[in-house]
């Protein structure tokens, strides 16, 4: 019974923040990230963005429960490629209602996730607005899918929808990150090698 009530109250709060008023979407990239902080549902603090250990991460950024849809696709293909960069699913849930019942609202998400994924769930509430602000949040069903470099910079965005190409898309970001961490070669190997 206790989690029906939990549930239903994500449900109100969820259908009251889907009748705030419309941001126009943003495109972030090339801008870092705002500091930000929430709790993971395993009861981690983290600061975003300077709490991802200097790494690139993936963010899915979510402001309504019919974006759930959309962020399960993401995870998907993400985890399938393998990529190496760290991600979080972010339920962004903006206004003084959801914050007051923040606990009830965390305790709904963790009886519908299961606990070895807790600490990849991160609800960011207080800051909710400010997150609205820096992507908007017309088209609230798609998810924003975010990857931000080791400093926190925005070097890929998405706000249309999950498609497999998009994957590969990020795979070629983060290479391109790689890259960059990479030292560099004393003198650059031949295209072919040379005849004897």
């Amino acid at each position: 019974m206790t989690h029906l009530r939990a549930l239903a109250t994500l449900a109100i709060c969820l259908t009251l923040t889907a009748c705030a008023s419309a941001t126009p979407n943003l495109n972030p990239v090339g801008k870092t990230f705002p500091s930000v902080s929430g709790n993971t549902l395993a009861g981690k603090a983290v600061a975003l963005p300077d709490g991802l250990a200097g790494q690139p991460t993936i963010l899915l950024v979510a402001y309504v429960q019919d974006a759930q849809f959309d962020v399960d696709r993401w995870l998907l293909g993400l985890i399938q490629a393998r990529l190496s960069a760290q991600i979080y699913e972010v339920p962004t849930i903006e206004g003084f209602i959801p914050t007051v019942l923040s606990d009830v609202i965390d305790d709904g998400m963790r009886s519908g996730i299961p606990k070895d994924d807790w600490g990849s769930v991160l609800t960011v509430y207080d800051d909710g607005a400010r997150l609205v602000a820096f992507t908007g949040n017309e088209v609230p069903r798609n998810c924003r899918a975010i990857l931000l470099d080791a400093d926190g910079k925005v070097v890929w965005f998405h706000d249309a929808g999950y498609s497999a190409r998009l994957v590969l898309e990020i795979e070629r970001e983060l290479t391109k990150l790689r890259g960059k961490d990479a030292p560099p070669a004393a003198e650059p190997a031949p295209a072919v090698a040379p005849a004897e």
